[in-house]
């Protein structure tokens, strides 16, 4: 809420656009049925990922349409919300960490994906898209 006000007297149209778009989500999220009222940092961190994902896969439509316009302000929504969230692994980072996963889970052929993704997507929540866990752990797993 601080950060929308700044936004607001500061006027500054990108980021009030993605703060209000974080702002809606929390609400819908707090108010679905079954809710508890209450969002653990978790679900909270969930919810922006999803909100990063369908603004970078908006983004990937807007560049294959060349609708520059409408893709800059994709871009400029995930780097607002991207600053709520943790820092994302670097691709070196995640490969050793990758490695180290399936040394621990004796992973030795691509058959054995699905061990290791399940370890990977739990032990990495938050600091790496799904995507590129699944890119690296292929690459890993194929040599």
């Amino acid at each position: 809420m601080d950060e929308l006000k700044t936004a607001m007297k500061a006027k500054d149209e990108k980021a009030m656009r993605a703060l209000r778009a974080i702002k809606s989500a929390i609400l819908l999220a707090k108010t679905a049925e079954g809710a508890t009222g209450e969002l653990t940092e978790d679900a909270e961190i969930k919810l922006l990922q999803k909100l990063v994902k369908q603004r970078k896969d908006s983004l990937e439509i807007y560049q294959q349409q060349n609708r520059a316009d409408l893709a800059q302000k994709e871009q400029e929504e995930i780097e607002v919300i991207e600053k709520f969230l943790p820092k994302q692994l670097s691709q070196e980072e995640l490969k050793t960490i990758l490695q180290k996963i399936i040394a621990e889970v004796g992973a030795s052929s691509p058959a054995d994906m699905g061990k290791v993704m399940g370890v990977a997507t739990k032990q990495l929540a938050g600091q790496a898209d799904g995507k590129a866990i699944s890119a690296v752990v292929k690459e890993l797993l194929a040599k």
